[in-house]
C-alpha cells in the first residue's frame, strides 16, 4: 500500500494554486508572513511550510556539522534544521576524479583524531584542510558548500596545500597560516595566505585543475601571500583562527602561545596578556565583535572584555567540559563537547538572562566533530508536498 493517500490531479492543482493568505496577492502575503517566526509558519499549513524553505523567504540559521560514524569512523557533513528538528545529510562532493580521501584515524596515531578543518564565511561552509592515508594534505583547493545552491564548488588552488594549519575567516576573507605540506618546511610553517570570496562571481569553468569538464568554480579567485609569522610554533596542530574586530586571533592552547594579525596593516603583534592567559579552550566570535571561549577543564563559557583584558564568565555546566569545537551566531553559542556522552551538541542562548542551555542530539550512530552556524539549506518544493 502506498505510504501517502492517492491524490487526484484536481486536488494537486488546487493545492499548488492555494493563496498564502486568502484575499491578498501572494507578494503582499509574503511580506506579511516574513515577519512571523518560521517555527510558527511551519506548523500551520503546507503552503507556508514550502514558503519558509523557498529562496525568496529570509533564511533562518541552522547547524552544519561534521559527523563521524561510531561504527567505522567514516565522516560526513549534516545540517540540523531547528524549525523541523530534523537532520539532513549534505550532498556529497562530486568525485573529481576520485572521492575525497579524508582520514580521521590512522594506525600510527591510535589515540588521536586527525583534524578536518573547515570555516564558515559569507553564508558558506568551506572545507580547507585534512590528511590522507599517506599523511599528505587531502585538499589542493578548498571545497565550498553553498546552502542556497545546495551544491559544492571548488575554490582556488592553494599555493601550498597544507594540513594541521591555522584557519579562520574575517570580513568575507579566508586565511590559512602555518601548517605542514607533504613534509615539514620552515617556509610553509611561517607562511600566511588569504582568499577574498567577494572578488568574483560563480562561473562555469571549462576545465578544473583535475582535468574534468563542466564543473562549477569561481574564475579569477586566488590566494594572496601575506606577512609571515615570526616562527614555526603554530605548525604542530590544527588551530581555529578567530576573526575579531579587524584582527585574527591565533592561539595554540596547549603550548600557551598566541598572536594577533592586524589585517589592515598586514602585521603580526603580541596578544594582550590577559587574553592569552585566560584562553583555555576552543573559541569563536559572535558577529566578529565578541569572543566566546569554553574552558575545556571546568566547563565555563566566558567572553572577553577588551577594556579590562579579562574573561568574564557567562555560564558554567558539566556538559561543557571537554569542549572540542564551538561556533557563535544568532545569539547562540554551539559547543561540541565530550561532556555530552551521546556525542550531541550543546546550545547556549547567551541573549537570555540567565543564559539557557540545551542539547541537540546527533543522528543515531554518529558523534559531532565540528559545528558551524549558517543559513538554512533551500529545499525542493517536492520535499514538503503532501507531507503534513
Amino acid at each position: 500500500m502506498s505510504e501517502y493517500p492517492i491524490i487526484s490531479k484536481r486536488q494537486k492543482l488546487s493545492e499548488q494554486h492555494q493563496p498564502l493568505l486568502p484575499g491578498l496577492p501572494d507578494h503582499i502575503a509574503h511580506l506579511c508572513l516574513s515577519n512571523v517566526h518560521p517555527s510558527i509558519l511551519y506548523h500551520v499549513c503546507n503552503s507556508w511550510r514550502r514558503l519558509i524553505y523557498s529562496p525568496s523567504f529570509p533564511p533562518f540559521l541552522s547547524l552544519y556539522t561534521l559527523l563521524s560514524s561510531k561504527s567505522d569512523s567514516s565522516i560526513r557533513f549534516f545540517t540540523f534544521d531547528p524549525v523541523s528538528c530534523k537532520w539532513d545529510p549534505l550532498p556529497s562532493p562530486s568525485p573529481d576524479p576520485a572521492p575525497l580521501d579524508l582520514v580521521l584515524h590512522h594506525p600510527s596515531f591510535l589515540s588521536r583524531k586527525l583534524p578536518v578543518q573547515s570555516v564558515s564565511v559569507s553564508g558558506k561552509l568551506i572545507l580547507l584542510a585534512a590528511t590522507t592515508h599517506n599523511f599528505y594534505p587531502a585538499l589542493t583547493r578548498p571545497l565550498i558548500f553553498d546552502p542556497v545552491l545546495r551544491k559544492w564548488v571548488f575554490g582556488p588552488p592553494l599555493a601550498t596545500p597544507r594540513r594541521w594549519c591555522a584557519a579562520g575567516a574575517l570580513r568575507n576573507v579566508v586565511y590559512v597560516a602555518s601548517g605542514i605540506g607533504s613534509q615539514f618546511s620552515a617556509d610553509v610553517a611561517k607562511s600566511v595566505e588569504k582568499w577574498n570570496l567577494e572578488e568574483n562571481k560563480l562561473k562555469t569553468c571549462k576545465r578544473t585543475s583535475y582535468g574534468s569538464k563542466n564543473k562549477n568554480c569561481y574564475k579569477g579567485w586566488r590566494w594572496e601571500k601575506m606577512g609571515e609569522l615570526k616562527d614555526c610554533r603554530f605548525s604542530r596542530d590544527a588551530i581555529d583562527a578567530v576573526g575579531w574586530r579587524g584582527k585574527l586571533c591565533v592561539v595554540h592552547v596547549t603550548a600557551k602561545g598566541g598572536v594577533l594579525y592586524d589585517v589592515a596593516k598586514d602585521n603580526w603583534e603580541d596578544m594582550p596578556e590577559g587574553m592569552i592567559r585566560g584562553w583555555r579552550g576552543p573559541a569563536a566570535a559572535m558577529d566578529e565583535e565578541v569572543i566566546y571561549m569554553v574552558d575545556d577543564t571546568d566547563g565555563a563559557l566566558r567572553k572577553y572584555d577588551e577594556e579590562t583584558d579579562e574573561w568574564r564568565e557567562v555560564t558554567k555546566s558539566e556538559l561543557l567540559k571537554g569542549a572540542q569545537h564551538i561556533a557563535a551566531g544568532g545569539g547562540r553559542v554551539c559547543v561540541v563537547s565530550k561532556g555530552v556522552g551521546s556525542g550531541g551538541i550543546v546550545v547556549v542562548n547567551v541573549k537570555a538572562s540567565p543564559p539557557r542551555l540545551w542539547v541537540v542530539e546527533t543522528p543515531p550512530g554518529y558523534e559531532a566533530l565540528t559545528v558551524h552556524i549558517l543559513p538554512r539549506m533551500n529545499h525542493p518544493v517536492s520535499d514538503f508536498r503532501y507531507q503534513f
